[in-house]
């Protein structure tokens, strides 16, 4: 298909869970500015009439309660506001196995999960004798998501690949050893989201990187990559930042600050 025979998805960011952090906590090397920098927590929907796909499950209240962070909405909450239900769901792409984003894998029945290799070998492997390495994946999670691959519910892939029209994975790697973003056709252009290649927009438009990594000089890499991928820069959606709901219109007026559609320009005045 040629661009204009792709299908032009809707991109919404759902916004599910928060906590407070610092500016010297979310850049490697820390920040001279003692100034407020939390994360918001997202989960990413993807559709068209005949399509549907979910990017990443988030976590519900156990993992809040265990790792200190406010749930706002459970994942299975925050879909049904966009009127989404868990057997409605037969495609989740997992960008990686963290806590924050696969944690509510057992909530989507009808779903196969696309995974990459790499991710399953690191999350299973030699690294995790490491806590640094560790500290963000949950044993109960991975080993769902190996019951789930017995059962012929994970789609692995070995970097870049096509899911369905108009849209793909991308391993970049960095955060994770397979960590991957996601290339989505929309009525403006190539979105790209990044999910945890960058956490927040001045992680790659100023070149620094999060503290929470497997690889710097991936990272960076995967910086170009993400750029190459998307349209622009204004193409590129990050994983964690607060901005993306100020940037994107809301999904309707009554989810003002819960979802954002990524499909549209960024609103009038927005930074970038």
């Amino acid at each position: 298909m040629n661009g204009a025979e792709l299908p032009r998805y809707e991109v919404l960011a759902l916004k599910y869970a928060t906590r407070p952090a610092r500016r010297a906590a979310n850049f490697l090397g820390g920040d001279p500015h003692d100034a407020p920098m939390p994360l918001d927590y997202y989960i990413w929907v993807v559709r068209d009439a005949q399509r549907l796909y979910l990017i990443d499950t988030g976590f519900g209240q156990d993992m809040a309660d265990k790792r200190h962070r406010t749930l706002l909405r459970t994942p299975v909450e925050a879909l049904a506001l966009v009127g989404v239900a868990p057997q409605d769901v037969r495609e989740i792409v997992i960008t990686h196995l963290h806590n924050d984003h696969v944690g509510t894998f057992d909530a989507w029945p009808q779903a196969r999960f696309h995974l990459q290799d790499a991710e399953m070998a690191y999350a299973t492997g030699r690294h995790m004798c490491c806590g640094t390495h560790n500290r963000p994946y949950e044993p109960d999670h991975v080993a769902g998501m190996i019951r789930l691959v017995y059962r012929d519910r994970v789609v692995f892939h070995d970097g870049d690949a096509e899911i369905g029209p108009g849209i793909s994975v991308h391993r970049i790697g960095g955060h994770t050893a397979g960590m991957q973003a996601v290339r989505v056709h929309t009525a403006r252009g190539w979105v790209v989201l990044a999910s945890d290649a960058s956490h927040f927009y001045e992680h790659f438009e100023k070149g620094r990187c999060f503290p929470l990594v497997f690889h710097v000089g991936d990272v960076f890499q995967g910086y170009a990559r993400l750029q190459a991928l998307a349209d622009s820069p204004e193409h590129i959606v990050p994983g964690h930042d607060p901005e993306v709901l100020c940037r994107y219109r809301p999904a309707s007026p009554e989810l003002a600050g819960i979802a954002a559609r990524l499909d549209l320009p960024p609103a009038a005045g927005a930074p970038g």
